[in-house]
């Protein structure tokens, strides 16, 4: 299991845009499972939608992407470890049902593909088992910052 202290050193995301509260599965190399607990207090609810909160898709595929982050940074030697990786694209992006405050994300991500410095991923959010959103993620290793 990976903490957000240690998510917060992988990953440049701060507050309110870190996006990942904990890793509680991983096959480096291969797949995670990350979670991102939903509360009303997000800074997004209040303007979307005042009278019927929803989280914007965009974020839900952020997650994912940050997630994604993660497996990449942990499956990397040590001496590419200081290199930043750098979200590309995504495909296949579907949303299948709203996701409101007091859900819980699962956010799952396994490596398609991984050549050089590109890096594919197919990602799952799922709430109570249910799939909310998928996608297709791209992603590349940068030069070190």
């Amino acid at each position: 299991m990976i903490e957000i202290k240690e998510i917060m050193k992988i990953l440049p995301h701060a507050y309110p845009f870190l996006l990942v509260d904990r890793i509680i599965e991983m096959e480096t190399g291969k797949r995670i499972v990350g979670i991102k607990n939903v509360t009303y207090n997000e800074p997004f609810f209040p303007g979307h939608f005042p009278s019927h909160p929803i989280m914007p898709g965009v974020l839900i595929v952020e997650a994912l992407a940050q997630t994604a982050g993660v497996l990449a940074f942990k499956s990397l030697p040590d001496q590419d470890q200081k290199k930043p990786v750098y979200f590309l694209g995504i495909d296949g992006v579907r949303f299948r049902k709203p996701v409101v405050p007091g859900d819980q994300l699962r956010l799952e991500i396994e490596i398609t593909k991984h050549r050089q410095s590109i890096w594919g991923f197919k990602g799952r959010a799922l709430v109570e088992g249910k799939i909310v959103a998928e996608a297709e993620l791209l992603a590349m290793l940068g030069d070190e910052t």
